[in-house]
């Protein structure tokens, strides 16, 4: 039996459920819509060199055999099994697996869309282009919103992306300062993590306002509900993630990050033939916890999304999205990284030890192998590939 699966989203869960449809229904044509021909690799773009983090899709989908329509995807229509193109096309499916990702939650405030932010490759690289003009500056000012896990990372990273271009260390240091209307830093996080964090934001030195709601923003100047006035060269949004709006428009109901609740084979309720995975999909990780918006959860429910979509065409039994051990791997910068094991996050390494893992994390472990062609990109597409 044969069929079509096609998959809308071409980052991390969008890739892996393509490549599994694909080795699950190896005779069924597999087609993946996306709006790039890159897999972005997201989780790096608070890094130096923004441009660098990026695979080319086509030769690796090219290798196992999944067709890359390159265009936006502008709705689903479930009963008649088609997606809508912005080019004015359609793509048919007898399986669908939605994996549009999500996009920065840009606060309501005056100024705001004028700030710059790293939430896709080319606002990453206009954010380094305006780090590159005011690297020689006496002392840059950069002004970071949000100190979650993105404006954390990306704070204790600014001396070396100063450095990347061309600062030298002998320099008086860029005063960043990082603002967040919690009371404390990773609030998200929890405590497990936060002395580690602070010791490093103090290291930097990073000057932290907490308790604080940004009133309104320019290019040069972030005003407090206080009134104060915090003056900055440069002002980048870390601000949290919303799912992308696709979801909603698939009508089932959506939790209060825009992502559908789905079953426990990742199953968009009433579509027996469609499934969400990725930042678009609140689902249970099997142990009553929900996936987060994160690359760790994606690449698991990417697989297990797309195994379920080639079982859909062949007949097959579903099989249970389960999460591998939940970790969190903090970059602290000069100060190392922070590990931490499952849901209560208490710490397992830092340093130098966990800025080993991270490395290996940021560097091997999200990517596709491609060493190995084709055949190695099924084998690790296999759901037991992501607890590896």
């Amino acid at each position: 039996m044969s069929g079509r699966a096609c998959v809308v989203g071409g980052g991390f869960a969008g890739f892996w459920a393509a490549v599994a449809a694909r080795r699950v229904a190896a005779d069924a044509t597999v087609v993946m819509v996306a709006g790039g021909d890159r897999l972005v690799i997201r989780p790096r773009l608070y890094e130096a060199e923004p441009s660098s983090h990026a695979v080319e899709l086509r030769p690796l989908l090219d290798s196992v055999g999944v067709d890359l329509v390159v265009d936006t995807c502008t709705g689903v229509t479930t009963r008649e099994g088609t997606v809508a193109l912005g080019s004015g096309g359609r793509v048919a499916f007898d399986a669908l697996v939605v994996a549009t990702g999500s996009a920065l939650l840009v606060p309501p405030v005056p100024g705001a869309l004028d700030a710059h932010s790293i939430d896709s490759l080319s606002d990453a690289v206009a954010f380094d282009e305006a780090l590159r003009s005011i690297a020689n500056v006496p002392q840059p000012r950069v002004a970071i919103i949000g100190a979650g896990f993105t404006g954390i990372e990306l704070a204790l990273e600014m001396r070396d992306r100063f450095r990347a271009h061309g600062r030298g260390d002998g320099q008086p240091p860029p005063q960043v300062v990082l603002v967040d209307r919690a009371d404390v830093v990773g609030v998200e996080l929890g405590e497990g993590p936060r002395a580690a964090i602070e010791e490093a934001l103090a290291a930097a030195p990073v000057t932290v306002v907490l308790g604080a709601t940004v009133r309104a923003m320019t290019p040069r100047s972030v005003t407090l509900a206080d009134g104060t006035v915090v003056g900055a060269d440069v002002v980048v949004l870390c601000t949290g993630m919303r799912a992308s709006s696709l979801a909603a428009a698939l009508g089932a109901p959506v939790d209060e990050h825009g992502r559908v609740r789905v079953d426990g084979f990742l199953r968009v309720p009433g579509c027996a033939a469609v499934f969400a995975a990725g930042d678009v999909s609140a689902a249970d990780t099997g142990d009553g916890h929900v996936a987060l918006l994160s690359c760790q959860h994606a690449l698991m429910m990417g697989r297990v999304a797309g195994e379920n979509a080639g079982r859909t065409l062949l007949g097959l039994p579903l099989v249970p999205y389960r999460q591998p051990g939940y970790q969190t791997c903090l970059d602290l910068g000069r100060s190392g990284a922070v590990l931490t094991a499952g849901w209560d996050r208490a710490e397992v390494a830092r340093g130098d030890r966990a800025k080993q893992i991270k490395r290996r994390i940021n560097t091997e472990l999200i990517y596709p192998d491609p060493t190995g062609g084709g055949a190695a990109l099924l084998r690790q597409s296999n759901i037991d590939a992501a607890d590896r």
